[in-house]
């Protein structure tokens, strides 16, 4: 089940009188939705499923996936996260034929402007909020980001 089958499942949900659905699929993956109308982060398996009010959609692996999950969070638990702080796009340079401001092996220092996000057209210079070596990029330059989106892992 791809991201447009769930994105049809959560519209048609709103837009039926039914409050709550179950279903499951023979390959074993779980699909439980509930009308709510309170927003609700739902985290299952390693992945967040955001749903704006007024329904929850929470997904369930299959616990082959959440055992690989499990062993990648463990991995990651000793990596701090940059974050995005505002909902924009990200540049990482300050100019198209500028090199990044990091890439993958650098090391940075706690204020090191790490990217740029890029809301209302106005240009926000992002900050590292922690000391350490960047072992992945999460976003592509021009990438719309979220609030909270991880941009940078570090160890």
């Amino acid at each position: 089940m791809d991201y447009n089958d769930i994105k049809k499942l959560i519209d048609d949900m709103g837009d039926s009188k039914i409050d709550e659905l179950e279903i499951e699929f023979p390959e074993g993956i779980k699909i439980s939705m509930k009308k709510n109308m309170q927003k609700e982060v739902v985290v299952t398996g390693g992945n967040v499923i955001e749903a704006s009010a007024p329904m929850t959609v929470p997904v369930a692996t299959t616990p082959k996936e959440n055992s690989l999950v499990n062993v990648e969070n463990k991995k990651e638990e000793n990596l701090k996260i940059v974050k995005s702080p505002m909902v924009g796009t990200f540049y990482a340079s300050s100019a198209p034929d500028k090199e990044p401001f990091v890439k993958v092996g650098d090391k940075i220092k706690k204020g090191q402007v790490v990217c740029i996000v890029e809301a209302m057209k106005l240009m926000n210079e992002i900050e590292s909020e922690f000391d350490g070596e960047v072992v992945e990029i999460c976003v592509n330059n021009e990438d719309m980001v979220e609030y909270g989106a991880p941009l940078f892992k570090l160890k």
